[in-house]
């Protein structure tokens, strides 16, 4: 694996491992953002949170690493009703996070693509057992 996607690789790690345990710190950001409709939110956040970890650490090691990713490519696509719900708040959270009402368009239409496609680039079998 050549040094740059190798690097990308750690800090897509890094990235996952961090924002997870960030579920757990700071839960009420996460929780404002799941969609009222869907049940049991501490239990979502608590999940959604155990799954970031998981994959985060999966990446670091070639046997689970594809594996890894494509969890976190079907986690990406289970966040979508939150961010379709972020942009019906019209990208502002009550007591909490707002933003301008296009960041919410953004991170859905380009920011989650590219992580997508960031975690799609790390499923390809030779990842597996190349060592880094």
């Amino acid at each position: 694996m050549n040094k740059i996607k190798s690097s990308a690789l750690y800090i897509m790690a890094i990235f996952y491992l961090l924002a997870g345990l960030n579920h757990f710190i700071n839960p009420d950001g996460y929780l404002r953002l799941i969609p009222e409709y869907l049940p049991f939110h501490y239990a979502l956040n608590f999940v959604a949170g155990i799954c970031e970890v998981s994959f985060g650490i999966g990446l670091f090691f070639p046997k689970s690493r594809s594996l890894a990713s494509w969890g976190i490519i079907v986690m990406l696509l289970a966040f979508i009703p939150a961010h379709v719900y972020f942009i019906q708040l019209n990208s502002c959270v009550d007591n909490g996070l707002c933003l301008p009402s296009w960041t919410g368009w953004f991170r859905l239409v380009i920011i989650h693509p590219l992580l997508i496609y960031w975690a799609y680039l790390y499923t390809s079998e030779r990842y597996i057992l190349t060592k880094n």
